[in-house]
């Protein structure tokens, strides 16, 4: 991993590439190559570090003519960054380059074999073995050769492929890493996400798993699968345009994204929410009334930030629907024998809609027999194609790797799906209203948030060089400390820790001091009191304390050092408000401390890999 461009068609190349290769930075990413093919052969530049010194080692080949080319940034798996570890790489005869997303699993007993036949190896990468199996059977047929490479391999692989003595053809395929094809006017591009592509056209194919595809000029393509047997590909078209994924006017792509949530919920809520009749309608599902009702108990199955979102969900729909309820990790849950029953339905979240070891949960879950419905924000993306039904987000493309509008408007669809599931089992009209009604107003209340931006900026300037935080919570705000701290973690690389703010006494207390600020969310609830308890524990060992708390609270002001006040709103949707502070408040610190905020070190925005 972690990014794909290709280009065929009339035009130059090598702007198109880099121009992708630029969209994708937000991927995260330690080193860029570029592989061109014209009539004089195959040319290769990269090097570890960023777009940006591709750029320099490429200004030379600017003025040349050359109408196909893949591209790639990469995310290193196996073996460090460095110029020899970058793609693309080539076989030993340097007749083909290759790009890899993905892992190749069985790569040491390959390449071991390889070995033994005499072929030489440049880099410490499983994707070079995939090269050279591809130029070992490289017969002057592309297509044919990578088929027969991609027969001997475990593991994953979204791959694109050219060869110098046939200047006409990429070959690309894909089993587990997603591929988006983009056609054009007599023209085709290649992407790993189509942020990379979607300033050149917006009707694409989404390749899928064990399917090969090959680009000719004039626009021509012929997909098949892995075997060789002739499809269809259907086609789509973006949702979304270039201009939403310029910064428009904000320093971060972050920032850009925590002030669009407004509008996002907003986008969430169309045409789902009926006030009038106190419930929801949310048509993805594919499933019944009847079936709803006859469900017993729900899996979410997610990661990180979605995992989060998850865990609000469960104290909700438990709450309000009376159902049932467990939060997995997607990598320890595909690794279990879980027990799932007839009347068991499971849920996977995924912003991208193409996290590994979400997508290896879903493909077990299926296997079991469970119903398994996606909540993701990517169209077409391999957990929207293979769930029996779901919802979209429709956030739009979020660029920022650490997740702010995708986690609010995962929030909004849980909302959502719990005041369905509520008005079905449990609660009466008039409760849905009140529910309906709150969710509303949500997008306006956000509004009243972000216009503290410059207060939260204040309290950062006095924290941003402290070493620890934590961020204490309780009930449906407890999930809310533990994306408050992943936040921080992510974009700051600043240690802190969420907890449930009663748990504080059975360890975390023996950490505080006056160099760990606590970020407490004291919201007006029926355990108010207990977290005002929790505050004065830490205020009594020297720490400060930033509160989140509702507006009109002057009691808070007695036990905090500073008060960040959010509007009121029911509780269980709560979450929705008091996860802005905390997301501005992360971001002013990595800003302060000169953080790389969009492209985090080591992160990637979509973890394609196991």
């Amino acid at each position: 991993m972690c990014g794909i461009v290709g280009y065929i068609g009339k035009k130059e190349a090598y702007p198109i590439l880099i121009e992708g290769l630029s969209a994708l930075e937000y991927r995260g990413y330690d080193s860029a190559g570029i592989a061109m093919v014209d009539s004089t052969g195959l040319t290769i530049y990269k090097d570890k570090g960023k777009v940006d010194r591709l750029k320099e080692i490429t200004r030379s080949i600017e003025k040349e003519k050359g109408a196909i080319g893949i591209a790639h940034t990469r995310w290193a798996t196996h073996g460090a960054p460095s110029k020899v570890n970058s793609h693309p790489h080539t076989d030993d005869k340097e007749r083909i380059a290759l790009v890899h997303n993905g892992i190749i699993e069985n790569y040491s007993i390959l390449k071991d074999r390889l070995k033994e036949e005499g072929i030489e190896f440049r880099s410490e990468t499983d994707t070079e073995v995939l090269a050279q199996l591809v130029g070992k059977y490289y017969e002057n047929d592309l297509a044919a050769a990578v088929r027969r490479a991609l027969a001997d391999v475990e593991g994953t692989f979204g791959i694109a492929v050219v060869a110098k003595d046939q200047p006409e053809v990429i070959v690309a395929a894909r089993r587990g890493s997603p591929l988006v094809v983009g056609v054009g006017d007599n023209e085709l591009l290649l992407a790993s996400d189509a942020s990379a592509i979607v300033r050149h056209t917006k009707t694409v194919i989404y390749l899928k798993d064990n399917n090969l595809i090959e680009l000719h000029r004039d626009g021509i393509y012929h997909t098949t699968t892995l075997e060789n047997v002739q499809i269809t590909p259907e086609l789509h078209q973006l949702e979304y345009d270039a201009e939403s994924l310029a910064k428009g006017g904000f320093e971060h792509f972050m920032l850009k994204e925590i002030f669009e949530q407004p509008q996002t919920i907003k986008n969430a809520l169309r045409g789902r929410l009926l006030i009038a009749e106190g419930t929801a309608r949310l048509d993805g599902l594919n499933i019944v009334h009847q079936e709803l009702r006859s469900i017993e108990r729900i899996i979410f199955v997610a990661c990180g930030t979605s995992w989060h979102a998850a865990l609000v969900g469960e104290y909700m729909i438990e709450d309000i629907a009376g159902i049932p309820v467990e939060v997995e990790y997607a990598s320890e849950f595909r690794y279990r024998n879980p027990i799932i029953g007839p009347n068991t339905l499971v849920f996977v979240i995924s912003q991208s809609g193409e996290t590994a070891d979400t997508l290896a949960a879903l493909r077990e879950a299926s296997h079991k027999g469970a119903t398994v419905l996606g909540i993701c924000n990517a169209v077409g993306s391999s957990i929207a194609r293979e769930t029996h039904g779901g919802v979209y987000l429709h956030a739009g493309p979020e660029i920022g790797v650490a997740s702010t509008k995708a986690f609010t408007s995962q929030l909004t669809v849980l909302s959502l799906l719990t005041l369905l599931l509520g008005r079905m089992r449990r609660i009466s009209h008039s409760d849905g209203m009140t529910i309906a009604n709150a969710l509303q107003a949500i997008p306006s209340q956000v509004e009243q948030i972000l216009k503290q931006n410059v207060k939260v900026k204040e309290i950062a300037r006095i924290y941003h060089h402290h070493s620890n935080f934590l961020y204490l919570g309780r009930s449906y705000n407890f999930p809310v400390a533990l994306e408050g701290a992943l936040k921080l973690k992510e974009i700051s690389y600043v240690h802190a820790e969420g907890y449930p703010a009663a748990e504080m006494k059975h360890g975390p207390i023996a950490l505080i001091d006056k160099e760990m600020p606590s970020v407490v969310l004291a919201i007006k609830d029926s355990i108010y009191d207990k977290v005002i308890s929790n505050i004065q524990e830490v205020k009594a060992r020297g720490g400060s304390v930033i509160a989140i708390a509702n507006e009109g609270d002057c009691e808070i002001e007695k036990h905090a050092r500073h008060v960040i006040y959010i509007p009121k709103t029911i509780p269980i949707l709560s979450p929705l408000l008091s996860v802005i502070p905390l997301q501005l408040l992360a971001y002013h610190i990595a800003a302060m401390r000169g953080c790389e905020i969009d492209q985090p070190r080591n992160l990637a925005k979509s973890v394609t890999v196991e």
